[in-house]
């Protein structure tokens, strides 16, 4: 009688029962440990900018942001249609010239980096930007970041996609993945305010991207642990990093001027909400001090003063700065890495394109010793906008200092 066992397993199948019923397979584990290439074992100085004006000389490193909008990546991907042409100008794939495939960009930048012997390093911006765009009714800078784009589920389908697509590029290089600038230190917020942790806010992960993060809880802490999980994955070769912002704790640690504050424990706070998000599982945390030039932030309305105080003697102060970043890296257990130092000096004339005033670069040269006990692997200058002090129009201190350490032997990390 097959006919009838056969008619049996076809009715067991269409109930999910017979010989392929049971329970799911378990999703794939999320990966936490990295394999890349450490970075020296000295201070690591590293720059964002032409690579022609700039060179190689004295430095380990060298960084470029990446935001923008999303692009329709499936059509954008279409292997009948290998030019990016249709697929947006403004989106980071198509920066190269859209009539070539998309992602050269990142790509050229990795080989021409890598060719001249430094480590590409890519500041990876997009949920604000591209959810801006994306949104109806756009999106304002801050916590809606975590709970309005995060928990939209077609925008984190996108932008996983999105992500993927930018780690396919980087392949097996030796590189730094820095994820999401801003977007941790607004998330510590919206916890503070709920009274939860990191898994207490919810985000669309595993339901957006169950091809990688099946495994992943729906929450913050699972979104941080999905995209380095994702980076272990698809670009092995790269050291991968959450973002530590100095103000995500209610308190900016590095401009604040209270004497009864204790950066100390608010560096705690923001290490603690870190590992929760998934920092437990990155290679380093990149961090930063201040985004514009002291001398452009002056002249602006009303004026603000970011100045440090070399001295010590009155807040803020590098001193503050410095055992802010020690406490942050001696609680997460890993270095930091100071991102998006202003280039500015004090030989600058204060004019946009020619470069505005600051001490930050000159002041942490003169002290490598000290950043070194303060947890740093490294230190990268960029400029944080435009009109401000870049590699290019510093008069070349950032190159003479660079050169100078380089040529002392470099700074000894602890």
């Amino acid at each position: 009688m097959w006919w009838l066992a056969a008619l049996l397993l076809t009715f067991l199948a269409a109930c999910g029962g017979g010989p392929s019923s049971g329970p799911p397979a378990p999703a794939a584990p999320l990966r936490c440990a990295g394999t890349a290439p450490p970075l020296p074992g000295r201070l690591a100085i590293g720059y964002a900018g032409n690579l022609a004006e700039v060179g190689a000389a004295g430095f380990d490193l060298r960084y470029q942001y990446l935001a923008g909008p999303l692009a329709p990546l499936a059509a954008c991907l279409d292997p009948g249609r290998p030019k990016a042409a249709g697929c947006g100008t403004a989106w980071w794939g198509t920066w190269q010239w859209d009539q070539d495939p998309p992602g050269a960009f990142v790509r050229g930048f990795v080989a021409e980096t890598a060719a001249a012997g430094l480590r590409p390093m890519f500041t990876y911006y997009l949920i604000l930007p591209a959810a801006r765009e994306r949104l109806a009714g756009g999106l304002a800078e801050g916590t809606p970041e975590v709970t309005v784009a995060a928990r939209d589920l077609g925008f984190m389908r996108d932008y996983l996609a999105d992500f993927r697509f930018f780690l396919r590029q980087l392949g097996t290089a030796p590189a730094i993945v820095h994820v999401e600038p801003d977007f941790w230190g607004y998330a510590q917020h919206a916890a503070r305010a709920a009274g939860v942790d990191a898994h207490g806010l919810p985000a669309r992960v595993a339901t957006a991207n169950p091809t990688d993060c099946a495994a992943a809880e729906e929450s913050i802490a699972g979104l941080g642990r999905c995209l380095i999980s994702m980076a272990r994955t698809y670009a092995p070769g790269a050291l991968v990093s959450l973002h530590g912002s100095a103000w995500a704790s209610g308190f900016d640690c590095v401009s604040n001027t209270m004497s009864s504050l204790d950066v100390t424990a608010e560096a705690v706070k923001t290490a603690d909400f870190l590992q929760a998000a998934g920092g437990g599982c990155a290679d380093l945390l990149v961090i930063d001090l201040s985004d514009r030039d002291a001398g452009w932030y002056q002249r602006q309305s009303p004026p603000r003063d970011s100045w440090l105080d070399a001295t010590d003697a009155a807040l803020p102060t590098f001193a503050q700065a410095l055992a802010w970043s020690r406490a942050l890296a001696g609680r997460a257990g890993k270095k930091v890495l100071w991102w998006q130092v202003p280039v500015g000096n004090m030989a600058r004339p204060n004019t946009c394109g020619a470069g505005y005033q600051d001490d930050k670069l000159d002041d942490l040269f003169d002290h490598t010793d000290r950043v070194a006990a303060g947890g740093a692997a490294g230190l990268a200058f960029g400029a944080g906008a435009a009109c401000q002090t870049t590699p290019m129009n510093d008069g070349g201190n950032l190159k003479a200092r660079a050169a100078a350490l380089a040529a002392s032997g470099g700074q000894p990390l602890p």
